[in-house]
């Protein structure tokens, strides 16, 4: 959380993060934001998240929620459409390395792979996993329990219960991870 003058809430520290036109992101506790990462304008990360090195979030031209306890891996650029699709992360997700997410709704406990692109109007609904390299097209909606794959994505099969319970394991190893990560950061701030 952000405090009366707009900063960073202080268990929340790291990257870039820039305000754009007068909007600042407000940032939640515990949210681990890694050194190489940049979050700029309009954007809400919920508590216990976690951005990794090289993410991008710009919320320039409309506005990006995150929830709480999603994580955001390496290179991934969340993104949005002019005034016509803001960007809705929940919380408990997964988002693989290198993905792009661009002007979309992600729902709670869904799982996007690694290099996936989701793009405006499409939603990705709870329980749902969108395979690595999968492309999403515009408006699109892929439903509870399915995975989608391929170019342009459609359903390849229903998801299996392990895959569901992966997704909670793999947020979870996340938060510890992140939490590792926000430990050695504030030794390292309060032994200089």
């Amino acid at each position: 959380m952000n405090d009366a003058a707009g900063h960073v809430h202080p268990t929340s520290t790291g990257g870039l993060i820039l305000p754009y036109k007068g909007a600042r992101p407000t940032i939640g506790r515990d949210v681990f934001i890694a050194p190489t990462a940049t979050v700029i304008g309009n954007v809400t990360i919920g508590d216990g998240s976690n951005v990794w090195f090289n993410v991008l979030i710009r919320g320039d031209d409309h506005w990006i929620k995150i929830g709480e306890r999603t994580n955001l891996q390496d290179g991934t650029v969340v993104h949005l459409s002019k005034d016509s699709a803001p960007t809705f992360i929940g919380s408990d997700i997964t988002i693989g390395h290198g993905a792009i997410i661009h002007g979309c709704t992600l729902y709670d406990r869904c799982m996007i792979g690694i290099g996936a692109i989701v793009l405006d109007g499409a939603m990705v609904e709870t329980g749902a996993i969108v395979g690595a390299g999968a492309v999403v097209p515009p408006g699109k909606r892929v439903p509870a329990g399915e995975m989608w794959a391929g170019c342009p994505a459609k359903k390849a099969r229903d998801v299996r219960p392990e895959e569901l319970r992966y997704i909670d394991r793999n947020a979870a190893h996340y938060r510890g991870l992140a939490g590792e990560y926000l430990k050695m950061r504030r030794a390292l701030v309060s032994g200089m």
